[in-house]
């Protein structure tokens, strides 16, 4: 059952590198090869869409974690995030968002210098990327990573999110700020607040 599980991941990882290196999906090769180039784009970048969507729905189960390891899902995931397309980093974010739940997959995270392009994703008009982007950073704090998660850009951010017409991204970004941050990061951050409009935009509601 395990050995099933793991060559199905490793064909949704091969599927997507395939939609990378040669703009065409298996299933669907004969078909865009003969398809007009704006359609054919269309294509792989739905068929992009579907497979790491699924990548994202398998890294909820904690009993694909090390398979999804041993695929260096968490390194695609990761460089996912500096794609253009919206949807693509929304679901790479919930997907790291997932994984980091598990300490390996923190500590790898980490290791791998993933919060800056993680802090990055509270830039993104997609409220669901932003959703995920400080969930993950809830997770990934840690003594030593602090400093990182929290930092004044970070935590200026979320007190404008907390002001967040959104009820959802409010209660969240409050939560960062009471849990996770110290009164006198909140008290800078709302300091420089006042003297500069310098920021990461709200999202779009």
């Amino acid at each position: 059952m395990e050995l099933g599980r793991l060559q199905y991941l490793q064909a949704l990882v091969t599927e997507f590198q395939a939609t990378e290196s040669a703009g065409t999906v298996a299933p669907y090769g004969a078909a865009l090869r003969g398809a007009p180039r704006a359609d054919r784009c269309l294509c792989v970048a739905e068929a992009k869409e579907q497979v790491l969507a699924n990548l994202a729905n398998f890294a909820y189960d904690p009993r694909n974690y090390e398979h999804l390891r041993q695929l260096q899902v968490l390194d695609l995931f990761l460089d996912v995030l500096s794609e253009r397309s919206d949807t693509l980093v929304e679901f790479a974010i919930g997907g790291l968002c997932n994984l980091c739940l598990d300490k390996m997959n923190k500590d790898y995270i980490l290791e791998a210098n993933g919060v800056e392009p993680i802090i990055n994703c509270l830039s993104s008009a997609n409220e669901e990327t932003v959703m995920s982007a400080v969930t993950t950073l809830m997770y990934l704090t840690t003594p030593q990573s602090r400093q990182q998660t929290t930092a004044l850009p970070v935590v200026e951010c979320m007190l404008r999110f907390s002001l967040s017409a959104s009820r959802r991204l409010s209660n969240l970004a409050t939560v960062f700020l009471e849990d996770y941050c110290t009164p006198l990061q909140v008290e800078e951050a709302r300091s420089l607040s006042k003297h500069t409009a310098v920021g990461i935009p709200l999202p779009r509601d």
